[in-house]
């Protein structure tokens, strides 16, 4: 079993939060230092930063790494990879980061200033 923090569709409410419903441990935060960006306004990426002081909103889940492996991670946009981020608590966990290459590329909006995926939505008029 592997703790990963999710910030995006796989939340409550989002379309693919089935995949992971039984797995929800609950609400949580990144550490500070964490930037965020929307990538095509269909998903989030996180972007460690520790230039910066903001913590991202999400929610903790407990998966198996056969169900990451096999459900989760083949669903995945190009544009994201799996990393290790820091949470509120100082604790470790995995995560959907912008994958290396992506930021150069200056093609995602930065949400940061919103706090989390859901925030952000909220402003586009959509809640998921």
């Amino acid at each position: 079993m592997a703790r990963i923090f999710f910030n995006g569709q796989a939340m409550v409410g989002g379309p693919f939060h089935a995949k992971v419903a039984d797995a929800l441990i609950g609400p949580a935060r990144t550490a500070p230092g964490h930037r965020f960006f929307s990538i095509d306004d269909v998903c989030p990426g996180l972007l460690r930063d520790p230039a910066v002081d903001t913590s991202i909103e999400g929610e903790l889940y407990e998966i198996g790494l056969e169900h990451l492996r096999d459900v989760i991670l083949p669903g995945e946009p190009r544009e994201l990879e799996l990393g290790v981020i820091e949470l509120e608590d100082g604790s470790a966990c995995l995560s959907m980061l912008l994958a290396r290459g992506e930021v150069e590329r200056g093609v995602h909006r930065e949400i940061t200033h919103h706090g989390g995926w859901r925030a952000y939505l909220a402003t586009l008029g959509r809640t998921a």
